[in-house]
Parts: C-alpha cells; structure tokens; sequence
C-alpha cells in the first residue's frame, strides 16, 4: 500500500503518517518526486488498513499496491529513477555505456582498454576481479590486486567502476574500490548476498537470471529495495532457451515491458546475451533502440588471447564503431550517449 501526500502537506504532517506506520509495525519507504511525497507501507503478510491513514492531515489518497514487488513497481514512483555514480546519470536523457574487459588480466591490458574506452565515449570502466565461472579450472580472476588495477585505471581515465561481487565475504573490499556493485546472473536469486548488497547502499547494477522471468528479476529487486537502497540498475543479459546460435537469448522485449513495470533504469548485456563479437553491434542497437539507459559491453585491447570470454569481446576499433551507431540510433529517439 501506499500514501500520497498533498503537494502542500508539510513536514510535520508526513512525520505523522511516519509515526503512524511504524507505530502499526510496519516500514516506511519514501519516495519524493517533483509535485508530492508518495509513502511506501511495508511489512509481513498482515493486512494494512487503508482507514488508518485517509483521515490523516496531509493525505490526498491511499493506493494499495497489487504487484508483489512493491518498490520496484511504478505505483509507488511515477517518475524514473535516475541512479548517480561519480557525475554520471544512469536513467536521464542520456544513455550510459560501460565497457572494459570481462575479466582483469594484467595492469596492462586495464589501462589500454580504460584508454580506448573512454576515448570512444564510456562512462563507466567494467571488468571482473572475481569470476564465478562453471569450471572450477577457469581462470577465477585476480581477486583483490584486481579490484586495485581497476581503480587505478579508472582515476587515471576519468572513469567510474562497475564490477561484481560474488559472495557477502567479498563486499567489503568490492565497496573499498568500485562504484557499482554487479550482481551477476548467476547470484540474483542469493537473497542474502542481495540484502547485504542492498544495506551498503552502494549502487547495484542487477543482471537477470539465466533462467528468470521479469517478475523475478524485479523481485529481486526488491530484496535490494527493501533494505533502503534505492540506487538499482536492472540488467537484461539474455536468457536461457532452446536456441543453440547464440549463448543466450537476447530479449529486447523486456527492455520496454521492464521500463512500464518500474522506475528503475534499465541496461542491456549484448555481449553475455551473443557470445560471439560479430553479433554484439546488432544487439547493442537494438537495445538503445527499444529505450534501454545503457549498455554494458565487453572490450578487451587483444581479445584472442583474453583468459576469459575473448570470443564476444569487441577490439577496441570496433567498439569505436558501435559507439557511433548507438549515438545516430539514439539521436533518432530524442536521447544521446
């Protein structure tokens, strides 16, 4: 359920209805936009009376909230919600594009990418410190010497850090040297990692399962919302189905149905979602065209020899390229990149 304030409601009347949640036992959730405050109500299963609070001074209305992920859902924010890192707004006018290596290899090869990256116009340097991977064999990633290569090569180069985190042990010193966290697919249903993650307040970038509807992956969400981290970024990487060309089905249609569902940004995954480089343009049109916020994109400086998914991984010329089709496309659509 939620409230909505009047626009003039004033602050002592919001205290108010405050009290009043947290008097009944459940939690509030605030929400401010541009003309009036909207006041999540969450709790346990026990059913919240909408007559504990339309009398209240202040409240224009009580709206209950049908989806089972309350803070993800529209009902509770109208507006879109723009996720800040370092200067750098995910969910505006502008669509965001991250790029880097999957895996960080050598000092070396971050700081050539960081490079090339940046002068092709990414805002955010991706690349994987530590690496949950199906063979216990596969290269693992560098673990924290990682974690200090990527921010160098990003405070060198102008840049903001995404990488992920793949247990509730490694948070800390993910927090110490990135500005987003990922969840990777693999772990968006470790619900505890999820509420940890979500406590740090740190922005979570969230990609779908391999195997998840979207109302998973908004639920998911949810675990993040709950524990008052608002700062979360939705990833569609790409699904598990039957098909045996790609390594993932790309689902561009979640794009725009995760955009009506929710406030929060959105990004896509071609990469993860082709696995194999010559696809990864197409996909990454295509997703700035149905209205994604950005993508995330694997760059490696020499990617036939890339210790980890060098097959779907853009040389630097041709991340040069994409970049301009993605900014034409999304000019077209009002937006830039």
């Amino acid at each position: 359920m939620i409230v909505v304030m009047k626009g003039t409601a004033t602050a002592r009347e919001t205290g108010a209805v405050l009290q009043t949640i947290e008097g009944l036992g459940f939690k509030p959730h605030i929400s401010s936009g541009e003309e009036r405050t909207v006041i999540g109500i969450i709790g346990n299963d026990r059913k919240v009376e909408s007559s504990a609070f339309e009398g209240l001074s202040g409240v224009e209305r009580v709206i209950p909230i049908l989806k089972p992920y309350k803070l993800a859902s529209r009902e509770f924010k109208q507006e879109d919600t723009v996720v800040e890192v370092r200067g750098c707004r995910i969910g505006g006018r502008s669509c965001v594009v991250m790029a880097g290596p999957c895996a960080v290899e050598t000092r070396e090869q971050v700081m050539e990418a960081a490079a090339r990256v940046k002068a092709a116009g990414a805002s955010i340097l991706r690349g994987g410190a530590f690496k949950p991977r199906t063979s216990p064999y596969a290269f693992q990633g560098l673990g924290k010497p990682g974690l200090e290569i990527l921010r160098e090569a990003a405070d060198k180069h102008d840049l903001a850090v995404v990488t992920e985190v793949i247990s509730v042990q490694d948070i800390p010193a993910v927090v110490e040297y990135a500005d987003i966290l990922q969840i990777g697919a693999r772990n968006m249903q470790n619900f505890n990692l999820l509420e940890e993650v979500g406590k740090e307040g740190r922005p979570v970038l969230l990609k779908r399962g391999m195997m998840s509807t979207i109302e998973e992956l908004l639920l998911s969400a949810e675990y993040i919302l709950s524990k008052g981290n608002y700062n979360v970024i939705l990833c569609e990487r790409g699904i598990r189905t039957f098909e045996k060309f790609t390594r993932n089905t790309y689902d561009v249609s979640a794009v725009p149905v995760l955009k009506k569902l929710s406030h929060l940004p959105v990004v896509c995954d071609p990469s993860h979602a082709a696995g194999d480089r010559d696809l990864v343009p197409a996909l990454a049109r295509a997703g700035i065209a149905a209205g994604a916020d950005g993508l995330i994109i694997e760059v490696h400086p020499h990617p036939e020899v890339a210790r980890c998914d060098g097959a779907q991984s853009l040389h630097p010329d041709q991340f040069d390229a994409l970049m301009k089709e993605v900014a034409a496309i999304a000019r077209c659509i009002g937006r830039s990149i």
